[in-house]
């Protein structure tokens, strides 16, 4: 078994919650079983106890910073007890993080308290990955809406954000992500820095899809490189023009994740997804509130791994015929060797009838 501890951290909206639900997507396809270590200083606001209102911010951060390293090891024993080759932890900021809301003299106090010292809470992760602020370099989309936590004005944001870069320098794996991409591809730059430090493949950059016959899925569940996933998402009303929204059932054999994933297309023209994981409540409650226009999508998704590819094979079970598949290809790359067995009918990457939320469409 392997082990891995790694830091999400960043300024305040830097894209952390939707990076968590990409991480877990993208790692768990890889063979990765994912942990989430909540934000403890989000936990601790929204329970009512936020920093602001203390009189003693050494002894408030002592605290949180206990409950954070409290939490972490909790989480590495439960790893320690599972019967998996690679296990990744993903912390919801870490331990230096805090050093960014203190000064020296109450910094040196944690560290006191603790028996510990800078190096040992920095170099105790093996990796971290800094997201940047939207308040640097895309400033109209910093906003408060989408956090109860978060209270920063931009110029807040900004000293932040140095602040928790300046906290993890040092640190033999840290990498920034920065502003220079849209959100989309933002996203998929902090998924290649940690496949890149985990000496996993670089994730690929371009889909394409295509109309398939109707395959035979009793062969194609055979095959030692493929894995079945159940699906089942629905619609909600935006009030955005040129937004969707979609909640969706993952997992198999009863074993579900939830997310909720809001897709925009912007007037420049820049494509913006945004996901965040839901409780089982939650995403139930949401299903209470899909838009009638749309109805409920089920379908069983093949996951083949085949000639250096990966390929996603949707079955519908209003589709006696035909189904759908999609190639994840790097960015430049045509050639397309298609998996044994799957007789391609057209290419449909583009066609809006082949998109979920048409397929969804109540006609």
């Amino acid at each position: 078994m392997k082990i891995t501890k790694i830091v999400i951290t960043g300024g305040p909206c830097a894209g952390k919650t939707t990076a968590m639900s990409w991480i877990q997507n993208a790692f768990t396809e890889k063979g990765y079983m994912v942990l989430f270590v909540d934000e403890t200083a989000t936990q601790l606001i929204t329970g009512g106890a936020p920093w602001k209102y203390t009189k003693n911010n050494r002894e408030y951060q002592l605290q949180v910073t206990k409950l954070m390293i409290a939490k972490e090891r909790v989480f590495e024993a439960i790893a320690k007890t599972f019967d998996a080759e690679k296990v990744l932890i993903v912390c919801d900021r870490g331990t230096l993080d805090n050093r960014a809301y203190m000064n020296d003299e109450e910094f040196r106090y944690v560290l006191e308290q603790l028996h510990t010292n800078e190096i040992e809470l920095r170099d105790h992760y093996d990796a971290v990955f800094h997201l940047v602020t939207a308040a640097k370099g895309a400033e109209e989309f910093y906003t408060l809406a989408n956090n109860a936590a978060r209270y920063e004005t931009v110029e807040e944001a900004i000293r932040v954000d140095d602040g928790l870069i300046a906290s993890w320098t040092g640190h033999p794996h840290l990498r920034i992500i920065d502003n220079r991409y849209d959100f989309n591809e933002k996203m998929m730059a902090l998924i290649t820095e940690i496949s890149a430090f985990l000496g996993e493949p670089r994730p690929m950059e371009t889909k394409r899809k295509f109309l398939i016959a109707y395959p035979d899925v009793r062969e194609l569940a055979r095959r030692p490189n493929c894995q079945t996933v159940e699906i089942l998402q629905a619609y909600l009303k935006s009030e955005i023009p040129g937004e969707t929204i979609r909640i969706r059932q993952r997992g198999k054999n009863g074993n579900y994740v939830y997310f909720k994933t809001r897709k925009q297309v912007t007037e420049s023209g820049k494509r913006i997804e945004k996901e965040e994981r839901l409780t089982q409540n939650e995403y139930l409650e949401l299903l209470m509130q899909a838009d009638p226009d749309y109805r409920p999508i089920r379908k069983e998704r093949f996951c083949l791994s085949e000639n250096g590819l990966y390929y996603n094979i949707d079955i519908y079970p209003q589709w006696k015929d035909q189904a759908l598949m999609d190639v994840e290809l790097y960015e430049g790359q045509e050639e397309i060797t298609f998996p044994a067995g799957i007789q391609v009918i057209r290419e449909v990457t583009g066609e809006k009838e082949f998109t979920n939320p048409e397929i969804a469409r109540v006609r």
